[in-house]
């Protein structure tokens, strides 16, 4: 009750200082933002745990319901100023992401995660283009178009939709906490397809330009991929050596030399053109693979105080759901939801059997693959920004998609996590590595 009390008392006198003074007698629209977010969106985050959901649809939700769409007491301006930790947040995520592979451990399984994803994305890639391909006219993207313009824009349209979100999944095993073959096998397949999904998406994009006449590109294209996809590991695996060094030498102040190497990593990649995600990804794989056992110091440290972050990540990012254009395309948007996920369950059952993964990770892994989010957005705003027309209308389908699956993707995974809790507590001849897999999710 006191936390539902201070959630309403919190939201309350935001909203007077919002709507009941002048625009300009709020000097730091952005502090206040910042202030209001992080106490506000951190209680509701706590209330839904306690009802057994993730914390982090309790930061997507309050984003939405305070944001600019619905109550507007996270203003469109406000929005924008918190998505400036965006960059932050992702380096951060991911870091800690690469904290959880350990290669020694990993390496008895990592053939089988190879084959689980590659199958994976090989199902829901051929099934996804063959119903698109086919329902195409009834999609309502570009109606007069030829055969080989249709192949070309169900192709792209599929290489989008069949998108996971690693930082989404990576937030989840943080807060969770989670050890052991079903986070890592999840991890491994989300990592996986994003990177296959830049590759994809950059020749998709080109087979695009050429049915619609624009011509292919220079081959400085591939080379801009190349660079972003083994330029971002190079620079993240020399982020990385740096600050095992100083692991090993040094040791102290942690949390701050932390921060110093997600915006190092955040500010070069940008520069440099890099992926941020795939760089600290590669960094906190050569930190926990060369400098433990302070690496597990700094594995703890770093999930304990990524809650500021995660609280304004997705906080932001549910206030930047673009509620109206699931309104717009809301039944449609259910129907391929719905469609995606299925086919991620056959898929995924498809490569554990092939990959023979043992249960429960087997029949659940799917759940963590339902995540959509930022990168995803990103690409859908590329095609818009070329092709305006039909590419205005194929935003507004992915911006819809992107909210279902913000919403629900959260609440499966951690529903997965449970399940496979509840099942090694059963199992009494579980190994100690699987034993390790549910340790209780993090309490207040």
């Amino acid at each position: 009750m006191r936390r539902i009390a201070a959630l309403t008392l919190t939201v309350g006198v935001t909203w007077l200082v919002v709507t009941r003074l002048p625009a300009d007698a709020v000097q730091r629209p952005a502090a206040l933002a910042l202030g209001f977010t992080l106490i506000a969106a951190a209680l509701a985050g706590a209330l839904l745990e306690r009802i057994h959901l993730p914390r982090v649809t309790g930061y997507l939700l309050f984003g939405m319901l305070c944001g600019p769409y619905l109550a507007n007491i996270i203003t469109r301006p406000m929005a924008r100023d918190l998505q400036l930790i965006n960059g932050l947040a992702v380096v951060l995520i991911a870091f800690i992401a690469g904290l959880e592979m350990n290669i020694r451990r990993l390496r008895p399984r990592l053939r089988a995660m190879m084959q689980l994803g590659g199958i994976t994305m090989l199902v829901l890639y051929v099934a996804l283009f063959s119903v698109f391909w086919a329902a195409w006219p009834y999609l309502g993207i570009a109606q007069e178009v030829s055969s080989v313009q249709r192949v070309a824009l169900a192709a792209l349209l599929t290489t989008v939709i069949a998108s996971f979100s690693p930082t989404v999944t990576i937030a989840l095993i943080a807060e969770s906490r989670a050890r052991g073959p079903l986070s890592e096998l999840t991890l491994a397949v989300v990592v996986l397809a994003d990177l296959l999904l830049i590759l994809v998406f950059t020749l998709m994009m080109q087979f695009v330009r050429f049915a619609f006449g624009g011509g292919v590109r220079d081959v400085g294209l591939f080379i801009g991929l190349s660079w972003e996809i083994f330029g971002s590991f190079a620079f993240g695996a020399a982020i990385g050596a740096v600050f095992a060094f100083y692991l090993r030498s040094i040791g102290r102040e942690l949390p701050i030399a932390l921060l110093t190497l997600c915006a190092v990593t955040a500010g070069l990649g940008e520069i440099l053109h890099l992926e941020p995600l795939l760089a600290a990804l590669a960094a906190g794989l050569v930190v926990e693979n060369i400098a433990p056992p302070k690496g597990d110091m700094l594995k703890d440290a770093a999930e304990r105080g990524a809650l500021p972050v995660l609280v304004v990540f997705f906080a932001a990012a549910g206030a930047s759901l673009q509620l109206d254009a699931l309104a717009l395309i809301g039944w449609v948007a259910v129907g391929i939801s719905l469609l995606r996920a299925g086919l991620i369950w056959v898929a995924t059952r498809l490569g554990a059997r092939y990959a023979q993964v043992g249960p429960p990770a087997d029949r659940l892994v799917w759940m963590g693959l339902i995540s959509q989010a930022g990168v995803t957005l990103g690409l859908v705003l590329i095609v818009a920004g070329e092709f305006p027309d039909w590419g205005g209308r194929m935003q507004t389908l992915i911006v819809a998609l992107i909210a279902i699956h913000q919403i629900a993707g959260p609440v499966m995974f951690k529903a997965a996590l449970v399940q496979a809790r509840e099942v090694g507590r059963l199992d009494e001849g579980r190994s100690p590595l699987e034993e390790g897999e549910w340790s209780a999710l993090h309490a207040d």
